[in-house]
């Protein structure tokens, strides 16, 4: 049966047709460009031509000088610098970002990666005693350590200098209606998520944290600062993995970064790519979070993380195309085990009634930790409703979830605080521990405490503009290039139109989930047409309807044989 799905038209204001004619575009693609909330035309010149110059000052983060200053002594006294990251695409990112550029300043560094299942997210007590007992003087923290405040101030009694790059929440407690923050009282803390950090934009991921304290380390040390900018394609992958906004400063990176990708040197990326038969000069944003990405973050979920780390940093060829192989490999295997948690999940959801909740919480004892995340969010995506998977882990379980909009994890999740172990994350996504015996209690609690209204957990269709198929022409496809790199908070910009025919489809495909047909306007203009999802369900879908159906769409160009035509990819139907 298909989902009810309300289908709303973006309607933001703008003189359309003046901003075309100021910037050489179609109206169409200003339209689009206002309906991701990009108005003044500073921002539009911004958008569709911004460059690294661009970003704001890497000096306005709270604390930046102060640790590039440590940083700095401990480079020339050749001091043993510590760096713990995290397993995820982020986590790996930026501890290759400060490895590889202390290094090159001639310091002393080593990375640790947490092992996902052994030590869980971020620094512990045991990487801690670690790295005391391996002489290491500094522990420089990525993508993590703002929520370790306990453990961080056991490092510094231990006698060990502590810096903190990341990007997470702020924990907080509220007092009389007022939230006061909780920091780690450590040496310096570079995070823009601070309430006094001046740094305008807050949305960074941890590699680009990374990034503009390597910067100012450069700077500091009398280096060209334009050696970092080979550190830009890192950032921006990681910005694209941790599905970060793809606003703004992000925006910006990420359009430098993939231009970078695209004729890297890093001899360890240019295997993946080689790897996953895909061609310099053609990878976009969609490759990273669906193809390169998942092959990083599966060595962290799987085995270790370090692997993908390693791959960054190898010299070697041959070494670079094994490691390449085995997270390929790796990668294939965490699919496999993904499509048999959702499954799983789906079942305990129907079976226990569950599927009435507005949160969903599935306690999957025999599922992979590492892959609750994702299982979470194909879950997401199924019920419309924010998803909790938790697992066995030891004596207690772990879990990951994802969220809808208008809900914020983390801060329910501070609601909860007194049933939960540990926790962390984003509005849209985060992590937990807790003892099983607190499961259900948890679940009941969430529920209580959930304010969305029915109304919210209806997908909610999003169409930037009602447009004609008759519209269409090469020209105007072209330029939709010109809204890449696609992601989330600049997603790919979809369309509509009504009393559409569909003539000859058929089913295709290996998995039969594809379905392709002609599609016939009201003007009787055809167009080759192709629609992905459950395949069957449309047909049936069309097989009861007479009359012309509406459409939400997205064209593309297809060139075969010398020959380009138009072709519209059917998103959603009614």
């Amino acid at each position: 049966m298909k989902q009810l799905e309300k289908w709303t038209v973006m309607a933001k204001r703008a003189d359309f047709y003046e901003i075309g004619k100021r910037f050489g575009i179609d109206p169409v693609i200003a339209r689009v460009i206002r309906n991701r909330d990009v108005i003044t035309e500073e921002e539009v010149g911004l958008y569709l031509g911004g460059e690294i110059e661009d970003l704001s000052d890497s000096h306005l983060l709270k604390d930046i000088d102060k640790a590039a200053e440590i940083l700095a002594q401990k480079i020339e006294r050749q001091k043993k610098i510590r760096i713990i990251g995290d397993y995820d695409i982020d986590g790996i990112q930026s501890s290759y970002i400060l490895w590889e550029g202390i290094e090159r300043l001639g310091g002393v560094a080593e990375t640790v990666i947490p092992d996902r299942v052994k030590d869980g997210y971020g620094v512990n007590e045991h990487l801690v005693e670690l790295a005391v007992q391996e002489g290491a003087d500094t522990i420089l923290t990525c993508d993590n350590g703002i929520a370790a405040a306990p453990i961080l101030e056991k490092a510094r009694q231990a006698g060990l200098t502590v810096i903190i790059t990341d990007h997470h929440e702020i924990p907080f407690e509220e007092k009389q209606g007022q939230r006061k923050e909780i920091l780690p009282k450590v040496d310096a803390i570079v995070n823009p998520k601070q309430q006094d950090c001046l740094y305008p934009y807050k949305a960074l991921c941890g590699a680009v944290v990374a990034w503009h304290l390597i910067r100012v380390l450069y700077e500091r040390m009398g280096r060209n600062i334009n050696e970092t900018d080979e550190f830009i394609e890192n950032a921006a992958f990681a910005t694209v993995g941790d599905v970060m906004e793809l606003q703004f400063e992000n925006r910006i990176l990420v359009k430098e970064g993939l231009r970078r990708l695209n004729r890297t040197e890093n001899i360890g990326m240019r295997a993946l790519i080689q790897t996953k038969n895909l061609h310099m000069g053609a990878i976009r944003a969609y490759h990273i979070g669906f193809v390169l990405g998942p092959c990083l973050n599966a060595s962290g979920r799987l085995d270790t993380a370090k692997k993908a780390l390693l791959l960054l940093k190898t010299r070697d060829e041959v070494r670079a195309a094994e490691l390449a192989e085995e997270l390929s490999g790796l990668n294939e295997e965490r699919k496999e085990m993904t499509m048999w948690g959702v499954e799983k999940a789906i079942a305990d959801i129907e079976r226990s009634g569950m599927h009435g909740d507005k949160i969903l919480v599935s306690y999957l004892p025999d599922c992979h930790e590492s892959i609750a995340g994702i299982i979470a969010g194909r879950i997401r995506e199924r019920y419309n409703r924010p998803v909790y998977i938790l697992t066995d882990s030891g004596d207690g379980a772990k879990g990951s979830g994802r969220s809808i909009e208008n809900y914020s994890m983390y801060e329910e999740l501070c609601k909860c605080s007194s049933l939960l172990e540990k926790f962390g994350g984003h509005p849209m996504a985060a992590g937990l521990s807790i003892q099983k015996e607190n499961i259900d209690s948890f679940r009941e609690q969430l529920n209580q405490n959930c304010e969305l209204s029915n109304e919210d957990l209806i997908p909610k269709i999003k169409i930037d503009v009602p447009m004609p198929l008759d519209y269409l022409s090469e020209s105007l496809i072209r330029q939709l290039e010109l809204l890449e790199p696609f992601g989330k908070g600049n997603e790919k910009p979809v369309f509509a139109d009504k009393n559409i025919r569909i003539l000859f489809p058929r089913i295709v495909g290996k998995n039969k989930n594809v379905v392709k047909m002609r599609i016939e306007t009201e003007s009787s203009q055809r167009y080759e047409g192709v629609y992905f999802g459950e395949a069957q369900e449309f047909l049936q879908f069309l097989k009861e309807r007479q009359e012309g159906i509406s459409i939400v769409y997205y064209p593309q160009l297809n060139t075969y044989s010398g020959q380009t035509q138009i072709e519209i990819v059917v998103l959603h139907y009614r």
